[in-house]
């Protein structure tokens, strides 16, 4: 499957972006967001408030997330269609990158 242009002008994504939108897949509040990702990478993966906030500002300006609804204050955001197809294709990026470095390191190996 092709990806639009749309999709593919925002790739490749920021670690801290592809981790965002994927903890987006549900709604979350910011807060939820940090710990779902550090959670979710035991730790190998933290992001800080003004990396978040600054991502999240701009994703939703790019309408690859959506404010969900607001509860006291805290700003619950989900992923979009657009987002999704975003995530997607650079999950397809990434999947391509690492099958390239397997087959190139295991012909090396086979080489030497």
């Amino acid at each position: 499957m092709k990806e639009d242009k749309e999709t593919v002008r925002h790739l490749p994504l920021t670690e801290a972006t592809y981790c965002i939108l994927l903890a987006l897949a549900e709604p979350l509040h910011g807060y939820g967001v940090m710990q779902k990702v550090e959670a979710g990478s035991d730790g190998a993966v933290r992001i800080g408030p003004g990396t978040l906030y600054g991502a999240l500002t701009a994703l939703e300006k790019d309408k690859l997330i959506a404010r969900f609804d607001e509860v006291e204050r805290r700003k619950r955001y989900i992923l979009t269609a657009k987002g999704r197809a975003v995530l997607n294709a650079e999950m397809k990026r990434l999947r391509l990158l690492s099958r390239l470095g397997e087959k190139f390191l295991a012909a090396a190996k086979n080489a030497f």
